[in-house]
């Protein structure tokens, strides 16, 4: 059984966001993978980027500025 450990979850309202955030964010090098959304939160289209907690202003900083509209950002023991 995997370890749960503190992670960003950030969500999506769409799945094109999601995909738009993943070629994005996986291009700049920035850490973190596509994930289902965890039970805990819901979003719109079921996928949310994980990553750790202390990359969270990176992320936001390169989603706003590549124009990939996100939904809420939790910080989740997953």
């Amino acid at each position: 059984m995997l370890k749960k450990t503190l992670s960003l979850i950030i969500t999506f309202d769409a799945t094109a966001q999601a995909m738009a955030a993943e070629k994005l964010l996986l291009a700049r090098g920035l850490p973190g993978r596509l994930i289902p959304v965890p039970r805990e939160i819901t979003a719109g289209c079921g996928l949310a980027w994980k990553a750790p907690p202390e990359a969270r202003a990176e992320l936001e900083q390169a989603l706003d500025n590549g124009g990939v509209i996100r939904g809420d950002s939790h910080i989740l023991e997953v």
